[in-house]
């Protein structure tokens, strides 16, 4: 996971999330399955002071309160998830609204102030957001690494092609956690 940690973000997509739509128990049966990998990530970035950021629908909420979109989004299904994976207070936190965390964001801006040029994003779904996100990220010339281990999808097989894509199209390393 060494690669210029001076100039690297963590960025976590859409990991508060109610799984409350058609096919949302698989994906929620798969992000279940990198959950230890997402802590793992994240306790990693806390131990390395890499900056951790959130980018996350809006549920319609229209509101930047991580804590309002947890009390919207928590549920016997969401729980475990949101309770394991929710902001720290020293967190960036954002909302998108559309599939990249860079389409009508501040994420770029957030990123030159940091300094950052080198992306970590994890996060759901593997083959909408995040890969929509890496797309993003590659044409504003970030380097990218998208672990295999910490992105989830609805279907296996989508989250693979997803990765294929990031790996052979934007140049990102796909190696795991």
């Amino acid at each position: 996971m060494e690669q210029s940690l001076q100039n690297t973000a963590v960025i976590f997509i859409d990991i508060i999330n109610d799984f409350n739509f058609e096919r949302g128990e698989r994906l929620l049966k798969h992000t279940k399955e990198i959950l230890p990998h997402l802590k793992k990530l994240k306790r990693y970035a806390k131990d390395n002071k890499v900056p951790v950021i959130y980018v996350n629908d809006h549920y319609g909420l229209w509101q930047a309160d991580y804590n309002k979109l947890i009390n919207h989004c928590k549920n016997e299904n969401s729980q475990e998830i949101i309770e394991e994976m929710q902001p720290d207070h020293d967190d960036y936190f954002l909302i998108k609204p559309k599939h990249s965390a860079f389409f009508q964001t501040p994420l770029e801006s957030l990123l030159i102030e940091l300094g950052k040029t080198n992306l970590i994003l994890a996060g759901i779904a593997g083959d909408i957001c995040i890969l929509f996100t890496a797309k993003d990220a590659y044409m504003y010339e970030y380097s990218l690494r998208v672990p295999e281990n910490c992105i989830a999808s609805n279907e296996k097989k989508g989250n693979e092609y997803s990765l294929y894509l990031m790996r052979s199209v934007m140049d990102a390393k796909t190696d795991t956690i």
